[in-house]
């Protein structure tokens, strides 16, 4: 009978009561720190302290239960029990109220957004990772990034927005961004995003010349410019040059344009050249242009052309220039001791000619001038010897009118000068004479066959000459007494061939 009673008294009893209180917020958000404390009025009759959640059983250390970067998940129903002595062998369970916690979204997972929607190659792009915080919750900071494929296109970025200043074609996928805190206690991602990058087929393809002319010169550089009015992404240009296979270079780039430089250019440079393009739609070509070489003028040769074998008062002489490689048209001058005596033009290339009727006062250095526009060039000179009356003397049976036996004439006859005491300086008095130039040798006449005839008479013996005269009938002169035509005196002078102005 007094059993029952003694039991009644020493079980353990749950009793919902204020002894027991718990201690924490009704709400927090996403990666926060709650901390849940269970306490009592007289904590050191606490002999054992547990937590619960929706009634299962929490670990927890003494009095506090933590959760350290709070989920949805954790929201729920928190309470705790205590064991607490009440006298002697008599414990009983005091159980908290239930305390409700709900774990709020810090943010909704991002989402990923493109400007332009359907961008084209070349263009700039921007992506934007655009979430929300809540109001009291603003103050947080978020780190974005951003992926395509497998791979990072940028990390820990403090901006939602990321620019590409250039998008191509490879770079079409699946895009998506990533947010979460500075902490990375809370990390959410956005759905993937296809962005197709569209690709313009070239058009309009062009060819130009640099410098921007169809004639260029000979030597200079020549660029030929390939350009689409059109198109986007790695475009392949090729140059061509019309009646060959070969294509005279090929260049693959991001660009509307490309050039290819040839850097001296030749006469067989000349001809028409085309460009064409390719960025993966089919091949466009341009249309031809057609390329002049153009020859600068080289110093021209001016030659003399007189009637007979010396220019004598009276005579016409032409005077002709001429360069046979310069591009037309061609414009001559003529000089006169570097005084212009007038000019002509060769509208189809080649020589041109100046008639002038000579005298005495003529004589001396002449000079001729080529220019096609692309820079002019001078003559070597020449020089022009006009006698006032017909000479007195000849050299026969030569290669020119330079060289050969002497003859002189004497009262309509011509006859031989002896080698007797003949020297270089009776053959400078020649050469002077005959409009020639300097002195060369003084060889015998027999070698200039035929010989004379045995009737042909001796007209000097010996010639005199200090080598200033400017004829030989003005040297001192010993007329024949012993001379045959096995003695024949001889002269090499120097033609004429123009020489350095």
């Amino acid at each position: 009978m007094f059993l029952w009673p003694l039991l009644l008294v020493l079980a353990p009893i749950s009793v919902q009561s204020d002894w027991l209180s718990i201690d924490m917020p009704y709400y927090a958000y996403e990666g926060d720190q709650v901390v849940v404390r269970c306490s009592g009025r007289d904590n050191n009759k606490i002999k054992r302290l547990t937590f619960y959640k929706d009634g299962a059983w929490l670990p927890a250390y003494y009095n506090t239960y933590i959760i350290s970067n709070a989920r949805p998940s954790d929201s729920g129903s928190y309470y705790c029990k205590a064991k607490r002595k009440v006298f002697l062998f008599i414990d009983d369970t005091e159980q908290t109220r239930s305390a409700w916690l709900t774990v709020r979204e810090l943010f909704p997972a991002p989402q990923l957004t493109t400007r332009p929607l359907q961008p084209t190659e070349g263009a700039s792009v921007t992506l934007s990772c655009g979430t929300q915080l809540p109001a009291d919750r603003s103050e947080t900071q978020l780190r974005y990034s951003f992926y395509r494929g497998g791979y990072t296109l940028r990390s820990d970025w403090d901006s939602p927005e990321f620019w590409i200043s250039e998008i191509w074609k490879e770079d079409s996928g699946y895009y998506w961004c990533e947010a979460r805190t500075v902490s990375h206690s809370v990390s959410k991602q956005s759905q993937q995003s296809y962005i197709q990058v569209q690709r313009i087929p070239v058009s309009g393809v062009l060819l130009e010349t640099q410098p921007q002319r169809d004639q260029v010169v000979k030597g200079e550089t020549l660029v030929l410019v390939c350009s689409v009015a059109k198109g986007t992404g790695k475009t392949r240009f090729s140059w061509h040059r019309e009646g060959t296979r070969e294509s005279l270079g090929q260049k693959s780039q991001r660009s509307q344009r490309a050039e290819l430089e040839i850097p001296v250019i030749r006469e067989s440079h000349a001809g028409r050249y085309y460009c064409t393009a390719d960025n993966g739609y089919g091949l466009i070509q341009s249309e031809a242009v057609n390329v002049t070489v153009r020859i600068p003028v080289s110093r021209p040769v001016l030659t003399f052309s007189v009637p007979g074998a010396q220019a004598l008062t009276g005579d016409v002489v032409e005077l002709r220039c001429e360069d046979k490689r310069a591009s037309p048209p061609i414009l001559y001058r003529f000089y006169h001791e570097n005084v212009p005596l007038g000019h002509t033009s060769a509208p189809f290339g080649g020589g041109a000619s100046f008639n002038l009727a000579v005298t005495a006062r003529h004589s001396g250095t002449y000079a001729c001038e080529a220019n096609n526009g692309l820079g002019a060039q001078r003559s070597n000179v020449a020089v022009l010897h006009v006698a006032e009356f017909p000479p007195k003397i000849r050299l026969m049976n030569g290669p020119h009118h330079c060289e050969g036996r002497v003859e002189v004439e004497k009262e309509g006859r011509w006859g031989t000068v002896c080698d007797d005491g003949w020297d270089m300086k009776d053959v400078a008095v020649v050469c002077r004479e005959l409009g020639c130039g300097a002195a060369k040798h003084t060889p015998a006449g027999m070698l200039y066959l035929p010989v004379a005839e045995e009737d042909q008479p001796v007209f000097i013996q010996v010639a005199l000459c200090n080598g200033t005269e400017e004829t030989l009938a003005e040297c001192e002169q010993v007329e024949t007494f012993d001379c045959g035509h096995d003695e024949d005196a001889g002269a090499v002078c120097e033609a004429f061939k123009p020489s350095s102005f």
